[in-house]
């Protein structure tokens, strides 16, 4: 149904509304009325790689990896199945009239902040450090989510508005402060592309303030929203974030101005309990009957375009609970899984041969760990493939495969009446008697995460550093003293410092949180069964790195665009088993005019031995832009051995905006130098994959 006649008929209903059955509505956990036809609906609910915390699902790599695919119809078909399993569950949870939290389909995901950070703990949850990646998977990932039909296939929308990426421990209470030029070039593109190109029907507010307003309760930022882009959708605060407004922020006096300030700035629904003070903030003048129609308005119309008040989703209502977690789900998420891994380095020992006679020590906390698959904001999955089972499922008969747990993730001792370092005797023995040693370290969500999720020693859920935590590092130097190939495999939703892996390991795998049969695509991949296609969505940086204060969030010296030292693994590198080469790059014009677009084609050809995927990755240099190059398109290829073919890539006017310091979208005169390639045109790719992109440079005249 489309928004308009949508809008009518809810109009309508809100029209026969007491005052306290309009405020009822405003709840997360909205009751029935009766009388009006309108059931109870509880409008909190997670799918960020799979439908979150109502039972059995798919569960996706975690949204970190799904970043690294750079495969935006991969999104979009990821999300078409998330789509229809929470379809599945509600039919099945609504017959029963179980109306509870998870159980709806107004899915609060994607997150499409900037992991402008490594060391935040949420950045798991994003596609990355890249505004421009992040707009295209975001976009795919709303249009597969909310499908094209007359009635959306589940409400997808964008989190957390609009600046929002750490610390987690003072959220409640800090100020990110941005600069206009900031705002428009790094934390407000992919909000606007979800709003204008996918029309997302939800925005949750974040905890925090963005220059001095909080994020919820923010005028400046509603105005963007609904007044620049035009947005008619639903506005969420985060969860219990109206509270913040008067305990941490400090600028509202109680409970009844906190809610009356959310009210008056646009958010329509309280994932909270404070907008049942709305009725005396509105019989107190605080709050008129207008706006508070208003939100009722936007928050039913979301329910009869999803059919469900009033008109119904016949084909929807129809998908049977049998889809859920299906064989044909399964076949998509190994799929996926395989594209996820990055191979960082391979000085030759990959792939492995699973038929040799050999032993292998499997050694790691997240070796054999459930946790380590999938990340947070998950559901749970029939099956689960660890790392150390994917292996020995994978392996012919005459190899052994060994294992140790060899320490715990981030304390000192497995068990508590143990001594320190208690596990590395059996690492050591695995080790002695093994041809090849796997060491899977890393991190999980329980240290890993959200304020109030992660239990980690740290508190927050942030990352004090970059370092392996606990005894990680000490095990994998003790597994390295036996002399035996070492390969590293990583499984985190951040960047880590790998110094040390990159100088003594014979291969670097990072698995990110690879989902539910992580460990079984794992298994694939190293032993050669597939090939390593996967990208970094965020730069690892080098120990020798200086980061700039977390709570500063200006983007000067933060992620591949405006860094000036070389990182350790860059921004859209990573290797394969193959190899490709670009070549014969030419434009279909060598002069732009401002408001123009360009079509560039370049030869791709898989100059291995063997059949891979590849990435092609288009930057761009602007006189006055950022520092670096900036992606500007991606286009992943896959191609037999030997094969070549002739790619179109089109860039449209905004690929060559750069921003001044007010935030204004700027085409100037002067040289744009275009690069395309396998990765971005820095140094530290150049030497790792010994290779430069392709370059023109086009000339752009003024009007």
């Amino acid at each position: 149904m489309d928004r308009k006649k949508a809008r009518k008929k809810a109009t309508e209903l809100v029209s026969q509304m007491t005052l306290a059955e309009k405020a009822s509505q405003l709840r997360y956990d909205a009751p029935a009325i009766k009388r009006l036809g309108i059931p109870a609906y509880n409008w909190w609910n997670e799918a960020l790689h799979g439908v979150a915390r109502a039972g059995q699902a798919t569960i996706f790599p975690q949204a970190i990896g799904l970043g690294a695919t750079f495969d935006t119809e991969l999104l979009g078909q990821i999300a078409d199945t998330i789509a229809t399993e929470g379809r599945a569950k509600y039919n099945a949870y609504s017959q029963e009239e179980d109306r509870d939290i998870y159980k709806g389909l107004t899915f609060w995901s994607p997150n499409v902040n900037i992991f402008r950070d490594p060391r935040w703990g949420r950045g798991h949850e994003t596609y990355g450090e890249d505004p421009y990646l992040t707009k295209e998977l975001g976009v795919s990932f709303v249009k597969g989510l909310q499908g094209d039909g007359k009635v959306m296939k589940a409400a997808a929308c964008a989190k957390h508005f609009a600046v929002h990426s750490g610390p987690e421990a003072i959220r409640h209470e800090f100020d990110a402060i941005a600069t206009p030029k900031d705002m428009e070039e790094t934390y407000l593109p992919a909000f606007e592309a979800l709003t204008r190109e996918a029309d997302v029907e939800g925005f949750m507010g974040a905890y925090n303030r963005t220059n001095g307003e909080p994020c919820c309760g923010s005028p400046s930022l509603q105005k963007i929203l609904r007044g620049d882009w035009g947005f008619q959708g639903y506005f969420v605060s985060d969860c219990w974030a109206i509270k913040d407004f008067h305990e941490g922020h400090g600028v509202t006096a109680d409970e009844e101005d906190s809610a009356a300030l959310a009210m008056n700035s646009g958010c329509d629904l309280d994932a909270g309990r404070f907008y049942k003070h709305l009725v005396d903030a509105v019989r107190h003048g605080k709050v008129s009957q207008q706006r508070l129609d208003e939100a009722v308005t936007n928050l039913l119309a979301t329910r009869i375009r999803l059919g469900i008040l009033g008109e119904h989703a016949e084909n929807f209502d129809e998908i049977p609970y049998t889809v859920v977690d299906s064989p044909e789900m399964a076949a998509l998420n190994r799929a996926v899984s395989l594209q996820c891994p990055v191979l960082l380095k391979n000085d030759g020992i990959l792939p492995l041969d699973p038929a040799k006679k050999q032993t292998l020590a499997v050694i790691g906390p997240n070796a054999n760990s459930r946790a380590a698959l999938v990340g947070n904001y998950e559901g749970t999955a029939s099956r689960y493939v660890t790392v150390l089972e994917g292996i020995q499922d994978a392996v012919g008969p005459d190899t052994r495969v060994l294992y140790a747990q060899g320490c715990h993730l981030y304390k000192d001792r497995t068990s508590g009446l143990a001594q320190a370092d208690d596990r590395i005797s059996e690492a050591k023995a695995v080790c002695a008697a093994a041809d090849v040693i796997v060491a899977v370290v890393g991190l999980d969500a329980t240290i890993e995460g959200e304020e109030g999720d992660a239990g980690n020693e740290y508190g927050s859920g942030d990352k004090p550093n970059l370092r392996l935590p606990g005894l990680q590092q000490h095990l994998l130097e003790t597994a390295a003293s036996f002399g035996k190939p070492l390969i590293v495999i990583t499984l985190a939703g951040s960047a880590l410092a790998l110094d040390w892996a990159e100088e003594h390991a014979a291969a670097v795998v990072h698995g990110s949180y690879p989902g539910a049969l992580g460990g079984w695509a794992l298994a694939q991949l190293i032993f050669g069964l597939s090939d390593f296609s996967g990208r970094l969505p965020v730069t690892f940086y080098s120990e020798q790195n200086h980061l700039p204060p977390f709570e500063d969030y200006a983007m000067q010296g933060r992620t591949y665009r405006f860094m000036q030292e070389k990182p350790l693994y860059p921004f859209g590198y990573g290797l394969g088993y193959t190899s490709f080469s670009c070549r014969e790059l030419a434009a279909d014009r060598a002069v732009l005019h401002p408001g123009e677009d360009l079509t560039l084609s370049v030869t791709l050809q898989n100059t291995g031995c063997r059949a891979g995927s590849t990435v092609v990755q288009v930057y761009v240099r602007a006189p006055g832009g950022t520092p670096n190059a900036q992606l500007k398109k991606i286009r992943r290829a896959t191609l037999c051995a030997g094969e070549a073919q002739r790619l179109t890539l089109h860039l449209p006017p905004e690929a060559f905006d750069w921003f001044a310091a007010d935030g204004t979208a700027q085409r100037t005169a002067g040289l744009y130098t275009i690069y395309v390639g396998l990765s971005q045109p820095d140094e530290r790719s150049a030497e790792l994959l010994q290779q430069r992109p392709c370059a023109l440079c086009l000339e752009m005249l003024l009007p």
